[in-house]
């Protein structure tokens, strides 16, 4: 059993994680960041789940950019193949569910 206060974590470099749970080749890890990410295509869908501040979400639709704001509580899927890179706006913590071994 593990309780986790999310907004108390603080990695010590941008995307540094704590591995929550591993389960079939499922991992669910926190994140901590303030900077961004970079454009990345997961070879698996993914689930980014925003649990501490604001992010900004870029994505590609058919070689177009767009984005969209994401707040405490907002959930993003990347279906797989979707290309797409996190912005936070200031300290941010996001649960991310992916495919083990992912980008």
């Amino acid at each position: 059993m593990k309780i986790i206060r999310a907004r108390e974590f603080q990695a010590d470099r941008a995307w540094g994680a704590m591995d929550i749970a591993r389960m079939d080749g499922i991992t669910t890890r926190l994140h901590w960041t303030d900077q961004p990410y970079r454009w990345h295509v997961n070879d698996g869908q993914e689930v980014f789940a925003v649990l501490d501040g604001v992010v900004e979400m870029r994505y590609r639709v058919a070689g177009v950019e767009k984005s969209t704001l994401l707040e405490t509580g907002d959930i993003f899927f990347a279906d797989e193949g979707c290309e797409h890179v996190a912005h936070p706006r200031g300290p941010a913590r996001v649960l991310v569910v992916e495919k083990e071994g992912s980008v």
